[in-house]
């Protein structure tokens, strides 16, 4: 499946797994949740076996479709993982990377849609929320990734592209937790390996992950294995081993029944290089709004990767920038923190690299423009252009 518009059909096909490697590394575990030995038998953390009938065949129409009838999994493999020092770091500092050229963007004569005085067409989808769902810790200790908990609750029964899209899109924030074997926090004293728990599914080898610990309690529950336990890292983090590690993908909370999914690694791949490190929006807009956060997420877009969504202009030839009208006739143009948030709003619309600098000139040049809608299919949020200063400071 074509997972990006400008890949090509060989770009775009699910790749073998290699045979898996003695040592599958695991990127830093500094600042990482680590369960203790006695949270094992309260079910927080869990084993590496998976017995549960399909437990990793949702999602694999639309993710592998190559697996799609390959059944239930076979049992969990133990994949051992040495402990290095970099999780501490993610997101502290932004690595070197080589300047992407960025084509100029008019957006003040570009920009589509019926005139501000218009009345817009009503909308026959359902409005996402602003905000990411209340933070819970099911289990004490483990504070659960909502966002995407709930993006996985909504899962139709065969999920189609966009469904998976929107899965991966949600991953990309917070913290994700990964099975091992024994008691995490006395092996990561004493400088040994980890081994995670993985499933393999016609000889490939998938990571298996979880978005907190009701999740891993279901997961034990599936093999009654209670001599493991659970590492909580960052998101990014858990999505890298999969990329570096011999894996064909990641399976998300495999014993929840109708709320799991596998993301195939060429996808994380994609995901990830086109992401910041850090993922520092995706974060601001997970996280409970506070008087700050508009501030926080301004201050961010003047050093984040962001998109824009072109497509035609009328029924002309031109180009033009997504934006969105309100009743009153104020114009926000809608920023999107990642393609994927482009891709999944399931528009005849392609991702478009915006700058800083750019933006700030575009919003510096049009006066009627008021605002940005960053992320419209949810978590959301709307920035007036008093709370973009530091953004329209940047057009000099």
């Amino acid at each position: 499946m074509a997972l990006f518009s400008r890949r090509s059909k060989a770009q775009s096909e699910t790749p073998s797994a290699d045979a898996p490697g003695p040592d599958d590394a695991v990127t830093s575990t500094d600042n990482a949740v680590v369960t203790d030995a006695g949270a094992v038998a309260d079910g927080a953390a869990g084993a590496v076996a998976d017995g549960t009938p399909g437990a990793a065949d949702r999602g694999m129409s639309g993710a592998v479709s190559a697996n799609s009838d390959s059944g239930t999994p076979e049992a969990v493999a133990a994949d051992t993982a040495s402990d290095t020092g970099d999780a501490a770091v993610v997101g502290a500092t932004e690595p070197e990377t080589p300047a992407e050229p960025v084509p100029h963007v008019n957006i003040s004569v570009s920009t589509y849609g019926k005139p501000a005085a218009s009345t817009p067409p009503a909308s026959t989808r359902k409005q996402p929320p602003a905000e990411a769902p209340a933070q819970t810790e099911k289990v004490p200790g483990l504070p659960d990734n909502v966002v995407l908990r709930s993006a996985l609750a909504a899962l139709p029964e065969k999920p189609g592209n966009l469904d998976i899209m929107n899965a991966m899109r949600q991953s990309l924030q917070g913290n994700l937790y990964v099975r091992v074997r024994g008691d995490a926090k006395s092996l990561l004293a004493e400088g040994k390996q980890l081994t995670l728990a993985v499933s393999a599914i016609d000889d490939k080898r998938f990571l298996l992950a979880f978005t907190g610990g009701e999740a891993l309690q279901r997961s034990i529950a599936s093999d009654g294995d209670t001599k493991t336990s659970a590492v909580g890292q960052p998101a990014q983090v858990v999505l890298r081993n999969v990329i570096e590690g011999p894996y064909a993908g990641l399976i998300i909370d495999h014993a929840t029944p109708q709320a799991r999914i596998i993301l195939p690694s060429q996808l994380i791949q994609k995901s990830v290089e086109e992401a910041d490190e850090g993922f520092p929006l995706k974060n601001l807009l997970a996280r409970p709004r506070t008087d700050a956060t508009a501030a926080d997420i301004a201050d961010a877009l003047t050093r984040a990767k962001f998109w824009v969504a072109a497509g035609k202009a009328d029924d002309s030839a031109r180009v033009g920038l997504a934006e969105v009208r309100t009743e009153a006739g104020a114009r926000l143009l809608q920023i999107f923190s990642h393609p994927l948030e482009v891709l999944v709003q399931g528009r005849d619309e392609r991702p478009l690299p915006l700058t800083a600098e750019q933006l700030g000139k575009a919003l510096a040049a049009d006066p009627d423009i008021t605002g940005i809608l960053l992320d419209p299919a949810g978590p959301w949020i709307t920035l007036t252009r008093d709370d973009l200063a530091p953004v329209i400071a940047l057009a000099g």
